[in-house]
């Protein structure tokens, strides 16, 4: 009998369903006069001496592969960093690795540290990449529900309820996509004895790092005795308005970072020369742009969750990212309905909360990294839409 046809595609892939934020995009796209309050980037300009810094290498030849780690001027310029910033040391040679965004560096640590059937506890809802890069690994994520009651802050206790056996990490991202939460140091501090008295290694997206308002970031390796079980995951994209150069960074123990070189070398190489370039005027004289735009980012926050509580959409405060997250239940629609429905009659795009999770259920995430008069008229046109949907 001839052989049973496999499959063309991988069921784990299968498995995974596309993204909710690119659909979104997508209908933005064939669209005009839209407002989108959907992109996740900076409307700013990649500040101009940085991107000086990345003319002038390609003038000057530097286009061939750099090391797979990353650059060694780059790297021993993390190292300065972080020992600055968070008084942290990383060997730049051992345990830093240059990824391409903290995209690659999510997959990276999943698949280094997941065997078949792992777990990873994480919040719902959370960047949509998290849970399906956990999946590719061949991990199963574990949801722990927040809401707006709790500020969307995971606490320890309710991730203690789901360790078991299985249990390998805990994959934490705060300033949070999409709530705009910040967890103060005490509730890290709870979520890292969980990790200490299971031996659970924290992976920790601390890609908004830079953006919190009126607030304290805490660095997940700064907590008591998590540094070497730590992976702490960070970039350039956000707080430098560099999306679209692709650099990021993976730091921890010799082991992890080794093992997720492993798997960098055979599938990227390295890094966009060109980017990483750029990456090291950033860290060298970055800062004062990255203190403008979040002057001009929190201005525009408070206008926004003044206006999305006026019109009738309940938004607690988000002190991190470029994020709100207001509550739609009022209108009765669905996240995704209140989403097509207002891009389709008001010209305004949001992303669906359900994008997010189970528990985004109900929300939608508006971004407020464009300007005031965007978010102005923005702001008339859901209030139009919300007074013709209120239940």
């Amino acid at each position: 009998m001839p052989r049973k046809k496999p499959n063309i595609t991988s069921q784990r892939v299968n498995r995974i369903a596309p993204s909710g934020i690119r659909r979104f995009f997508d209908l933005v796209a064939s669209m005009e006069g839209v407002i989108s309050l959907g992109v996740g980037e900076p409307d700013f300009p990649t500040p101009w001496h940085i991107r000086e810094a990345a003319i002038y290498s390609v003038e000057k030849g530097y286009t061939m592969y750099t090391s797979n780690l990353g650059m060694p001027e780059l790297r021993r310029e993390l190292s300065k960093y972080l020992k600055k910033e968070y008084k942290l040391d990383y060997d730049p040679d051992t345990e830093l690795l240059i990824t391409v965004g903290v995209s690659e560096g999510v997959d990276l640590a999943t698949r280094a540290i997941l065997d078949p059937g792992d777990e990873v506890i994480m919040a719902d809802p959370s960047y949509v990449s998290y849970s399906s890069c956990v999946a590719l690994a061949g991990g199963n994520a574990v949801m722990v529900p927040t809401s707006q009651k709790n500020n969307f802050e995971l606490s320890a206790d309710d991730i203690e309820k789901r360790v078991n056996d299985k249990t390998k990490a805990i994959l934490i991202g705060y300033p949070a996509n999409p709530t705009g939460a910040v967890m103060s140091r005490d509730k890290l501090e709870g979520i890292a004895g969980v990790a200490r008295r299971h031996g659970l290694i924290i992976i920790s997206d601390e890609i908004y790092s830079s953006l919190v308002y009126g607030v304290e970031h805490t660095c997940a390796a700064t907590l008591p005795d998590m540094k070497e079980s730590t992976v702490l995951l960070g970039g350039f994209s956000k707080a430098y308005a560099m999306t679209g150069w692709r650099i990021g960074y993976a730091a921890g123990s010799k082991d992890i970072i080794g093992a997720m070189f492993k798997i960098h070398q055979y599938t990227i190489m390295c890094a966009p020369t060109m980017g990483q370039v750029a990456a090291i005027e950033a860290l060298k004289s970055g800062n004062d742009s990255v203190s403008e735009m979040v002057s001009d980012y929190n201005r525009r926050r408070r206008f926004m969750v003044k206006g999305l509580n006026k019109i009738g959409l309940p938004c607690f405060e988000p002190r991190g990212a470029f994020y709100a997250f207001p509550s739609i239940k009022a209108t009765g629609l669905s996240s995704e309905e209140f989403a097509e429905k207002l891009l389709i009659e008001e010209k305004v795009a949001v992303i669906p909360g359900s994008a997010f999770g189970e528990c985004g259920e109900g929300y939608i995430r508006c971004c407020y990294a464009t300007s005031l008069a965007d978010i102005e008229e923005a702001l008339k046109r859901m209030g139009r839409f919300v007074g013709k949907h209120k239940k």
